[in-house]
């Protein structure tokens, strides 16, 4: 099965043209984003960066009651799980770039609590060619930092995820939902639950 890094359009709101429109990037007021073929270039020469979180929601005592684990259809018609992810754009900080990617994969009602450094539990990396790491890319060879994110409101999907399903820790870190998960990211999610102290 190919299996990709979640890669989505520009946000409309931002004012970029789809990746469609690969004659010049420059004009959209967003010099750091690349054309299809320019990004295509770049894939091959260069590690992309990204940032991944995986949502999750906690008691009044700040104890992780349960994951977020989205649900997605691959272009293949699949359905696999996978978690919030996306690329860091030029000239934006890690934190922004968390908190754009999980208000474009979970909605703006969302409510991420980012501290104002965050830290990622672990640096995952994906690669082109299976068996290299736990995680794997057929496009590209990417660096990504891992966090997770508490969310405080309403959670609801877009770009191509079809909804987010909440897991208690337990679920989470069973064989049944790693199967699911794309790209390795079956062994992310029990990493942040170790790194939670919650790997049973």
């Amino acid at each position: 099965m190919s299996v990709r890094t979640p890669d989505p359009d520009p946000e409309p709101e931002d004012g970029l043209g789809g990746f469609d429109d690969a004659q010049s990037p420059s004009r959209d007021g967003n010099p750091g984003w690349l054309s299809d073929f320019e990004l295509e270039e770049a894939r091959r020469r260069l590690p992309m960066l990204y940032v991944e979180a995986i949502p999750v929601r906690t008691d009044g005592s700040g104890q992780v009651t349960e994951i977020g684990i989205l649900l997605r259809s691959t272009p293949l018609g699949e359905m696999t799980r996978t978690i919030v992810s996306g690329r860091v754009r030029f000239g934006e900080t890690i934190r922004d770039a968390l908190f754009r990617h999980v208000e474009n994969d979970l909605g703006p009602m969302a409510f991420p609590l980012l501290p104002p450094q965050p830290l990622p539990f672990t640096v995952a990396e994906y690669f082109p060619i299976p068996g290299v790491s736990a995680y794997h890319d057929d496009r590209q060879h990417a660096v990504s930092l891992a966090f997770v994110v508490p969310v405080t409101g309403t959670c609801e999907p877009r770009q191509d995820a079809l909804e987010v399903t909440w897991f208690s820790p337990e679920a989470a870190g069973s064989d049944a939902v790693a199967a699911e998960m794309e790209g390795g990211r079956g062994t992310l999610i029990r990493q942040a639950l170790a790194n939670l102290g919650l790997l049973r």
